[in-house]
């Protein structure tokens, strides 16, 4: 087989992905036969031989001369040894640059976030890992004003929930999911009446939150599939969830907060969970930053990590439940 149809049937290989069995033959290759490359891989000489006959049949070449004592490479498996060795360099080269730059954070990241997600839930991890990579520079900001990302030449934003669909120059990925809880003071229940149905919400006050000059609707889930909104009545708006919380608190209304927000009310009884069973739909949790060509390490690292750990502070339904 000519050295042209080698590299176009590589190329075809490289295309799919399909990388099965080339640590095998490697190994055979360099332990001289299968026998040696089964005892290597702790792997039975059957199953050795019947990996490098389907990279045989996916390729349609004999990759080696077989004979009593030894398995010699043919031209065609010289030839996919080599480049099969250079892929590997890459692979492993490829691997060391990215544990270097891991290992060598450094230089400025400008991120702005919700003013209380990022306050409670972003800010106290932020500093943790500018903690551990000294080299690690932050600039921090908090609104609840949505920014221009580009324009404010910010590296990263994270964001509570999408209203719209990004533009093309901007990377987005989830990060997280944040769950919501109707409640309400007992002091506010023992005055104005329990709250068993949605129809019982209409007749109660309500705490609205605001949020780009519209009221944030009360978004239930019946299923877990289907969601419906509630446009409760109201006379106190905020824009400001921690401040909704302190009306609640004081028996002014009905309100939907965050449950990382409300946690330690919830589990001391001065706030009352309502309509458990129809749960409200959660919101998720937006890591976005500008279109890059090549992502800094820093970033990398930073949305990594937001992504691994940022769930776990912001979800507290399996501490309630225990």
């Amino acid at each position: 087989m000519k050295l042209k149809n080698i590299s176009n049937v590589l190329m075809i290989v490289h295309m799919r992905d399909d990388f099965e069995g080339i640590s095998v033959f490697l190994e055979v290759v360099e332990a001289g036969g299968f026998a040696k490359a089964a005892e290597r891989l702790s792997l039975s000489r059957s199953a050795v031989a019947k990996t490098i006959g389907r990279i045989e049949e996916r390729l349609g070449i004999k990759l080696f001369q077989r004979t009593t004592r030894r398995h010699n490479l043919t031209e065609e498996g010289h030839i996919y040894y080599e480049r099969c060795v250079r892929a590997l360099e890459e692979v492993r080269a490829g691997q060391s640059v990215l544990e270097f730059g891991r290992f060598n954070v450094r230089g400025k990241l400008k991120i702005i976030m919700p003013t209380l997600l990022g306050r409670y839930c972003v800010e106290p991890f932020l500093l943790d890992l500018a903690s551990e990579y000294e080299k690690l520079e932050l600039d921090l900001r908090f609104s609840d004003l949505e920014q221009n990302l580009v324009a404010e030449r910010f590296d990263l934003a994270v964001r509570n929930g999408l209203d719209r669909e990004l533009p093309s120059y901007l990377n987005v990925r989830k990060i997280a999911i944040q769950n919501k809880v109707l409640c309400a003071s007992p002091s506010y229940l023992a005055r104005c009446g329990p709250i068993y149905t949605l129809e019982d919400i209409r007749h109660h006050d309500a705490l609205v939150y605001w949020k780009n000059e519209q009221p944030c609707l009360w978004n239930f889930c019946d299923t877990g599939v289907t969601e419906f909104k509630l446009p409760p009545k109201w006379r106190l708006q905020f824009d400001n969830q921690e401040a909704m919380a302190d009306a609640a608190l004081r028996g002014m209304g009905v309100a939907c907060l965050p449950r990382w927000l409300i946690h330690n009310h919830l589990k001391e009884g001065r706030l009352v969970p309502l309509l458990e069973k129809l749960p409200l739909a959660s919101q998720d949790i937006y890591a976005i930053w500008p279109e890059t060509k090549f992502m800094s390490a820093r970033l990398s690292l930073t949305i990594d990590m937001l992504s691994d750990h940022l769930g776990k502070t912001v979800n507290f339904d399996r501490s309630l439940a225990s």
